[in-house]
């Protein structure tokens, strides 16, 4: 007897709807997985026999083949069980045929029976509302992920014996419900704040006019000057996540596996900080099975690169492409996968392998070999990328031995949001979402600079050295600080505050 049961899976951050065919035919007992199943497919027979026969139910004594559609993209995971489990049961006629077309089913059984939880729930669930269906069938721990999804039913299962029952109309299964409103009133604030950096307040302001723009910034200073705390609380001004960027991030957490339980959704904005030891593949995604990488963790949100010239130059490289397209394609040979990255970069370094050129208060013992060496790690075409390039002095004693706290993140974070509101209408239906995202078109259209600022430019090329390219990020720059500032136009004062955040031009650190 034949039976079919829908099950779905995750290629790269989004889920496809996968038919499980089972066929029971009279012959030598077998159970053969064919559609490209990897190996803890394959394995999912022994779960499932040891799952229906310790639920009191009868396994087959016949030839068993299940087939994993479409049959031209490799099947990874152990979501397969259930489908599998409730097919070889609906082939026997234990299970009613009748509503298995209306659900999504996934899960891995354990050998008792019970459902165990598995990774791409959110996606999964996207793919059941787009394909018409009624909804999804999945373990318990996973049901508020999923229902974060509008129109369609979330069934949370705990045992293969009480799916069995649902499907014979002997015991309901009640659908998982969540108040999506409630859990962003719920999203609890941050620890760190802003109020509890002493000093530094050009830095304070640069990075104000970062998160308004959602403008890449490098941070050089000497240890101790606070550029950790500083790019550690720059998430906390950064506006609030929208729920379309909500799920977005979701997805991406989903199919990863870093969803704490019972957690329905990623409603703060993520905050990414690998170490500098991490591989290419590690930091973009990729590995023998491909899964997202720092980058696409951090989309929406911050990636923070710490001791940026201790990264291996390889690995730096590959941010590149990212950067510049807010997502990463990853070739195989049977496919293509890609994953979204966009994100801000927020990168620290030292001026120097000791930490300490050109620092008044300490001596620098480095080489210029040594320090040359240690600058090229960074390259221009990457550091081309990064609109503001901010210095970190140490702070000084009278800084720190003021009694009363700084401005406040949630100050901060209110004209950031303003700024982007504007820089959103401006945008409108265009893909674009902050000004850092321009393109040379809209530069021209909404960075006009008057006679005074033209000259001003001019001035900054010819005396400092500024790139062309540099010419278009003092200009977007200068449309976020007009943007802070309320302006519809960019003042003489906007260009000025602009080219203060082009250093690394200024004194040619990497050429």
């Amino acid at each position: 007897m034949l039976a079919r049961v829908l099950s779905s899976a995750v290629l790269g951050v989004d889920a496809y709807v996968v038919d499980v065919e089972v066929d029971i035919r009279q012959g030598l007992p077998s159970f053969q997985t064919v559609g490209l199943p990897e190996v803890a497919v394959k394995e999912s027979k022994d779960r499932v026999k040891s799952a229906i026969n310790n639920s009191g139910y009868r396994f087959p004594d016949d030839r068993i083949t299940v087939n994993l559609a479409p049959a031209d993209i490799k099947k990874e995971g152990t979501a397969f069980d259930l489908p599998i489990a409730v097919g070889i049961l609906a082939a026997t006629g234990i299970v009613p045929i009748d509503l298995l077309n209306d659900y999504i089913l996934l899960g891995e059984l354990s050998l008792d029976g019970r459902i165990k939880p598995v990774k791409g729930s959110l996606p999964v669930a996207l793919a059941a509302k787009n394909a018409g269906l009624s909804g999804v069938i999945l373990p318990s721990p996973n049901a508020r992920e999923a229902a974060v999804v509008d129109r369609i039913i979330v069934l949370p299962a705990e045992s293969l014996g009480e799916l069995v029952d649902f499907f014979n109309r002997l015991t309901p299964i009640a659908p998982r419900t969540v108040d999506v409103k409630a859990i962003f009133a719920r999203t609890p604030a941050g620890g760190k704040d802003f109020s509890e950096v002493k000093g530094q307040e050009h830095v304070k302001r640069a990075l104000e006019v970062a998160a308004a723009g959602g403008h890449n910034v490098i941070m050089i200073g000497p240890p101790g000057a606070g550029k950790t705390m500083l790019a550690k609380r720059l998430a906390t001004i950064l506006p609030p996540m929208t729920f379309e960027e909500a799920i977005e991030s979701t997805k991406v957490y989903s199919v990863v596996g870093l969803l704490k339980g019972g957690q329905a959704l990623i409603t703060r904005r993520p905050f990414r900080a690998p170490h500098h030891t991490i591989s290419d593949a590690g930091l973009i995604g990729g590995g023998h099975i491909p899964r997202p990488g720092e980058v696409s963790l951090a989309h929406n949100g911050v990636l923070f690169l710490d001791e940026l010239a201790e990264f291996r130059k390889n690995v730096l490289e590959v941010l590149r492409q990212p950067m510049e397209d807010g997502c990463v394609t990853i070739a195989r040979a049977l496919t293509s996968i890609t994953y979204p990255a966009r994100f801000m970069l927020v990168a620290a370094m030292n001026p120097c392998p000791c930490g300490y050129f050109s620092d008044p208060h300490h001596e620098c013992t480095c080489s210029y070999t040594r320090i040359h060496r240690y600058r090229s790690k960074v390259s221009g075409p990457l550091m081309d990328r990064i609109d503001l390039h901010v210095d970190v002095p140490a702070v000084q004693y009278k800084d720190l031995a003021i009694p009363q706290d700084g401005e406040s993140s949630a100050q901060i974070c209110t004209r950031v949001t303003l700024a982007r509101q504007v820089q959103s209408e401006r945008f409108h239906g265009t893909g674009i979402f902050c000004n850092a995202q321009m393109s040379n078109r809209h530069i021209k259209a909404c960075c006009r600079i008057g006679r005074e600022a033209h000259r001003l430019m001019e001035r900054a090329i010819d005396q400092l050295g500024l790139s062309a390219r540099a010419f278009n990020r003092v200009l977007k720059i200068a449309r976020t600080i007009a943007d802070l500032q309320g302006s519809q136009d960019i003042a003489l004062e906007h260009v000025s505050e602009a080219i203060q955040y082009r250093s690394l031009d200024r004194n040619t650190l990497f050429s």
